[in-house]
C-alpha cells in the first residue's frame, strides 16, 4: 500500500467527553493509537496535557456547549464524585446534563454511534441517588436515533489515579484489596475491573455494534 492509500485509511472522527479520567485516559490512547482515526475532539472543562496531531481540544462550559465540528463516534465517559463536586446537584450536573449535552451536541454533529460509561447498578428507578442519575443518563442517551450505543456498567474501578494528576478515593483504595480477597467467593459481576479493560470494550465494540447494548462488569472482564 503507497502512502498516500495508507493516509486515506485515517478517515474516524470521535468525540471524546473527557479524557482525564481512568476511563477515558484509556480511549484516549487507544484512539490515538488506531490508525483509522482521524481526529479526536476532546471535549471538556479543562485542556489535556497530551499533545497529539490527532488532537482538537475543544475546552467548553458544559452547561452551555457550543456546536461540535463533524463526528463519526462519540464517547462519554465525563464522571465526578458527590464528595468532589461537594453537592449532589453538582454531581448531576457532571455526571448528567454535561455527559449528555456532549451526547446531544456530537449526535447534531453527525455521530451515529455512542459508547457510554456507566456503572453497575445503574437503574432510574433506583432509592440510590448515585445509581439512579447513572440510570437516568443510559435512558436518555439510548432515547437517541443512532445506529448504536453502547452502555458499559463497571463495577469497582482499578487504576493509577496519581498518574492522571487525581487523588487517590479513599472508598477505591479501601475497597479494591477487599473485593481482591473475596474474589473467589463473590460473583463475577462484583469483582473490581481495571479502568483498560472498560476502555478496551468500548473500543471494540462501538464500531460494530447494532442497536442498544449493555455489557455488565462479569462480561467486561474478559477484554
Amino acid at each position: 500500500m503507497n502512502s498516500s492509500a495508507r493516509m486515506n485509511t485515517a478517515a474516524r472522527r470521535f468525540v471524546l467527553a473527557g479524557a482525564t479520567g481512568l476511563v477515558s485516559g484509556h480511549l484516549l490512547e487507544g484512539l490515538l493509537a488506531d490508525a483509522t482515526v482521524a481526529e479526536v475532539h476532546i471535549v471538556g472543562r479543562r485542556s489535556v496535557t497530551v499533545s497529539h496531531t490527532k488532537i482538537r481540544m475543544h475546552v467548553v462550559d458544559l452547561r452551555a456547549m457550543p456546536p461540535l465540528p463533524a463526528a463519526d463516534e462519540v464517547y462519554l465517559a465525563l464522571g465526578t464524585t458527590i464528595k468532589v463536586a461537594g453537592s449532589r446537584e453538582a454531581f448531576r450536573a457532571v455526571d448528567y446534563d454535561a455527559n449528555l449535552a456532549v451526547a446531544r451536541a456530537a449526535t447534531q454533529a453527525g455521530a451515529r454511534r455512542i459508547g457510554l460509561v456507566s456503572a453497575m447498578g445503574a437503574n432510574a428507578k433506583s432509592s440510590v441517588f448515585y445509581n439512579r442519575v447513572k440510570g437516568e443518563l443510559e435512558d436518555a442517551v439510548l432515547r437517541f436515533e443512532t445506529a448504536a450505543t453502547v452502555v458499559v456498567r463497571p463495577s469497582l474501578l482499578l487504576g493509577d489515579r496519581q498518574r492522571l494528576g487525581q487523588p487517590a478515593r479513599r472508598g477505591e483504595t479501601l475497597a479494591a484489596p477487599i473485593l481482591n480477597f473475596l474474589r473467589v467467593i463473590l460473583p463475577r459481576n462484583y469483582w473490581a475491573i481495571a479502568a483498560e479493560k472498560v476502555a478496551r470494550a468500548l473500543l471494540a465494540e462501538v464500531p460494530s455494534a447494532k442497536g442498544a447494548r449493555v455489557i455488565a462488569s462479569a462480561d467486561l472482564q474478559d477484554y
